[in-house]
């Protein structure tokens, strides 16, 4: 396993600050996607940890290093200053769901008001009839046209971090209720007929409901994160 960890952090570490074509995998366009940099983090940050378990220091300062390069770089590149709010790429202004996960991962703290403001832009900006988009601007296919289901789960999770809780609660029990009659979600719902489209039933629409339902049960709490 110290194989594999050492190989991917040797991966991150060479290319995080290469553009690519992020999480949704645009297919004409390579960018410096503001997600693509958080994962790269989050590589190198548990890397770090694990190194430091394993009594590997030298690694782990590495590593270390590498992490808090990247988390610069975001928060200087990533944040537009006009806007208030992180973008879906460096230098950009259109908004993206993922972003919605940068707290969810430890990159930036909840509390934090870049983080609650980029919360209340997508929300603001991608929600639409209940539901949320992953981005508005134009891909490889022209304006997306429906709700891509893990999406709105994402800002439930949000919103009840940033202690909008009730709102995440009503966004969450009205999503509920475009399941099928098992309860099973696709990959994404139509915005106005909340017809399910797309692969289904869709296991990453479920995990997302699941850790949904369990944070707003407050019957768990934000994770602490280990400090470098």
């Amino acid at each position: 396993m110290w194989e594999i960890v050492r190989n991917i952090s040797f991966t991150v570490s060479t290319h995080w600050e290469k553009p690519d074509k992020g999480i949704w995998e645009i297919r004409n366009e390579e960018s410096h996607f503001v997600f693509s940099k958080v994962m790269s983090w989050v590589a190198m940050d548990r890397a770090s940890r694990i190194a430091r378990l394993l009594n590997k220091i030298a690694y782990a300062r590495t590593w270390r290093s590498i992490a808090n390069d990247i988390r610069e770089d975001v928060f200087k590149n990533g944040w537009n200053d006009e806007l208030q709010t992180f973008t879906q790429s460096y230098s950009g202004s259109d908004l993206d769901a993922s972003l919605l996960l940068m707290a969810e991962y430890g990159f930036i703290e909840a509390s934090d008001k870049r983080f609650r403001k980029t919360v209340l832009a997508i929300k603001n900006t991608l929600l639409y009839n209940g539901l949320v988009y992953r981005y508005i601007n134009n891909d490889d296919f022209g304006k997306p046209s429906s709700s891509f289901t893990i999406c709105t789960f994402w800002l439930c999770q949000a919103l009840f971090r940033i202690g909008q809780k009730d709102e995440a609660r009503t966004i969450f029990e009205d999503l509920l209720l475009y399941g099928n009659h098992l309860g099973l979600f696709s990959e994404d719902v139509d915005f106005s007929t909340k017809r399910l489209l797309g692969n289904f039933p869709q296991a990453y629409s479920h995990l997302a409901l699941i850790n949904t339902a369990i944070l707003l049960s407050e019957e768990v709490t934000m994770p602490k994160f280990i400090k470098p």
